[in-house]
């Protein structure tokens, strides 16, 4: 048996959470392989809005075994809420959900030295979501940082002030005040809360659900665009957002990766800082922005936004070795006459089809238009009644990419979720 993999395509928000939700009934265990509380995955059934920001998206699927992987950095407050939130909607947690003992724990003084850090940089600043990730991921390859499994240890305490004292030296650089103290009581609350459920060596216990024959659900954080290593550099995440995270971050071997799906919007949008090459910053982008309600399910800030941008997606299928695309929020595009599409860029007068290394070189995009179409979508209940324009819209990007779009999303609902024959 191979895992299935489910990758973001843009620069994440893509509606990743939602795709889970609605696929996890196929598959015995969900699998959260990288990022931290800075991903904000957003489901919604029974009129309620659910936001996870550790927890796998199966969560709420009755016979899943959702677990949190070695890749994810775990803060224990925001677990705790979580946790809280699920709770009192009655879904019980117990055995059902599992954490990786050497995945790393987010400590108060990460949290500040990302916010004394982002601070300093002032007008150059990335736009982190202030939740001290990138801290995290600096002290794991750093080897300095806690892991999940050092909070069964004796010597647990000892490392915990050991790693706040050198935090607490970094920050006598900056200028910023703080008290990491008062912020420790609910961390360590947290801890507890973290100890309530089975801590597991998850690498063996995947591979061990293989041999079993187990379907496995791989669930990426953030998009490909914010890969630490492939993304728009420097402004990304501080993980491996790509398919190739999840071998690293779930602990196994690339000859067990099956299909993997790639999601995108029918548009772009980013958030924080950063090269956006397609972004629209007049009236259209503004009707994508409300129509989308596009704002950070972490932050709240609002997301810029812009037509869906080609070679973005074609180097995205590219290093993830995508076998099927997704395409959500096809309903925000209702409504419009022209809509265009991201061709290629223009780098002075030369016409470029691919990223160059550096996307602030680009001078401006060359874009393809297609005629939009009127119909509301959103209340379609099977791909083939789709108006006309938008599976021409579909199939062009098929044709552009190479690969079928398999799963069409035309509003924020479980429901609202349709399969489609390419």
């Amino acid at each position: 048996m191979k895992v299935d993999v489910l990758v973001g395509l843009q620069w994440g928000d893509e509606g990743k959470g939602k795709i889970v939700d609605v696929l996890a009934p196929k598959y015995d265990v969900i699998v959260r392989f990288q990022g931290g509380p800075n991903a904000g995955h957003t489901l919604e059934f029974n009129n309620i809005k659910h936001i996870l920001h550790n927890i796998p998206s199966g969560i709420f699927r009755e016979n899943q075994i959702n677990i949190i992987g070695n890749g994810v950095v775990i803060d224990p407050v925001i677990f705790s809420e979580e946790i809280k939130t699920i709770s009192a909607l009655n879904v019980d947690l117990s055995g059902r959900l599992l954490i990786s003992k050497k995945a790393h724990l987010i400590l108060p003084s990460h949290r500040i030295l990302d916010q004394a850090s982002e601070k300093a940089k002032g007008k150059t600043k990335i736009g982190s979501t202030l939740k001290g990730i990138g801290p995290t991921y600096m002290d794991k390859t750093g080897r300095n940082g806690l892991r999940v499994g050092d909070i069964l240890s004796s010597e647990f305490i000892k490392k915990y002030q050991y790693l706040k004292e050198k935090h607490k030296d970094l920050l006598k650089l900056y200028d910023f005040d703080f008290d990491i103290e008062i912020l420790e009581k609910e961390w360590f609350e947290g801890i507890e809360t973290i100890k309530r459920y089975q801590l597991a060596d998850s690498e063996i216990l995947i591979n061990d659900f293989l041999d079993k024959n187990k379907k496995i659900l791989a669930e990426g954080a953030q998009g490909t665009m914010l890969d630490i290593d492939f993304g728009s550099y420097p402004y990304v995440t501080s993980s491996n957002t790509i398919c190739a995270g999840a071998c690293s971050g779930m602990g196994i071997a690339p000859t067990r990766i099956g299909e993997v799906y790639g999601i995108f919007k029918a548009y772009c949008t980013r958030v924080g800082s950063g090269p956006f090459p397609t972004e629209l910053t007049d009236r259209t982008g503004d009707q994508l922005r409300e129509k989308g309600k596009e704002y950070g399910a972490t932050t709240g800030r609002p997301r810029r936004c812009g037509w869906l941008d080609l070679p973005v997606l074609k180097y995205s299928i590219m290093l993830n070795g995508v076998t099927q695309l997704f395409m959500t929020k096809a309903d925000v595009l209702s409504g419009f006459e022209k809509i265009k599409t991201g061709t290629a860029y223009l780098i002075g007068n030369k016409e470029i089809d691919h990223l160059p290394f550096n996307l602030d070189e680009i001078s401006q995009p060359v874009f393809a238009e297609l005629k939009g179409w009127t119909t509301d979508v959103s209340s379609i209940t099977s791909a083939d009644d789709f108006p006309r324009e938008l599976e021409d819209y579909i199939r062009f990007i098929e044709k552009e990419t190479g690969v079928p779009v398999t799963l069409v999303s035309v509003g924020p609902n479980r429901e609202q979720i349709l399969t489609r024959k390419s």
